[in-house]
């Protein structure tokens, strides 16, 4: 704005206030306006149109009785069409609306418990901005928008959240881990179940398979060799395993030491011991 020579200019998004004699005359909008101050036509003031943003803290109490202090950011402009109003009936525009501020947010955040305070951000600012509306209107001014920028407890209370969030996580890992490990566990012991399966199978096979063979053998060697009966031809297989196992161990560098009796006339007792096992089974049976 500027004044020379009794003509008066108003910048762009700006308004003057034009009085007479100390009464109020009119609005003038942005450009070059005479003023013949002969005459008593001065300017009061002026006001700008363009939003203006006031950032208000508050501490309040929530329902669990946790302090906080909430910032609220509130954009606002006076009306081209009330600038007489947003002139005269406000001395501390700022002041006023930083009171309604505090009235909305210290009747909202009380009955909420903090949780509910930050998710319900938007309905608390929402509340602000009506409130807002409604009484600023009345002053020549439009609220634009209302924002709650940051809801902040108190350090002590942030350093609480976040350890029970820790220990919240911490547990939900070890929960994991642990189921984790018992299907581990359960993997691994089917695994073993189904190894010592088919190992038995496998064992169970390899028995049926000497037991098939030798029925073989002895059968071949008693057609083959005329006066042996079926006893001699077990005594004879039981001296070759015999012979064949401690040709084994001795042949094994890592087998342990076994100690049996030794000699042509132990295996003679091993035989006899064996079948006179299988003639006590039989008669039992019997």
């Amino acid at each position: 704005m500027g004044q020379a020579l009794g003509c008066y200019q108003v910048d762009q998004s700006n308004v003057a206030i034009k009085e007479q004699f100390g009464r109020f005359v009119d609005v003038l909008e942005p450009g070059c306006h005479c003023l013949p101050w002969c005459l008593g036509y001065q300017i009061a003031g002026g006001l700008s149109l363009r939003v203006q943003q006031l950032d208000v803290k508050c501490e309040t109490k929530t329902k669990d009785n946790v302090f906080v202090m909430v910032v609220a950011s509130v954009q606002y402009r006076a009306v081209a069409d009330k600038a007489s109003d947003a002139f005269y009936r406000l001395t501390n525009t700022r002041e006023q609306i930083q009171s309604y501020v505090f009235d909305v947010i210290r009747a909202s955040v009380p009955k909420l418990e903090l949780d509910a305070v930050f998710e319900q951000k938007n309905d608390i600012a929402k509340a602000v901005e009506d409130e807002l509306e409604k009484a600023m209107s009345n002053y020549g001014y439009e609220i634009v928008q209302t924002l709650i920028v940051d809801v902040e407890p108190d350090v002590n209370v942030k350093r609480a959240m976040n350890e029970i969030n820790a220990a919240a996580r911490l547990r939900l890992a070890a929960n994991d881990k642990a189921e984790a490990e018992k299907i581990l566990q359960i993997k691994k012991a089917e695994g073993e179940a189904e190894s010592k399966y088919l190992s038995g199978l496998g064992i169970a096979r390899q028995r049926q398979a000497i037991v098939d063979g030798l029925r073989d053998s002895v059968l071949a060697f008693s057609e083959n060799v005329p006066g042996t009966s079926a006893k001699d031809v077990m005594d004879m297989v039981l001296v070759t395993q015999y012979f064949d196992t401690m040709k084994e161990i001795g042949a094994s560098s890592k087998s342990s030491s076994v100690f049996i009796p030794h000699g042509p006339g132990a295996v003679r007792d091993i035989a006899v011991q064996i079948r006179d096992g299988l003639l006590q089974g039989n008669a039992a049976n019997l």
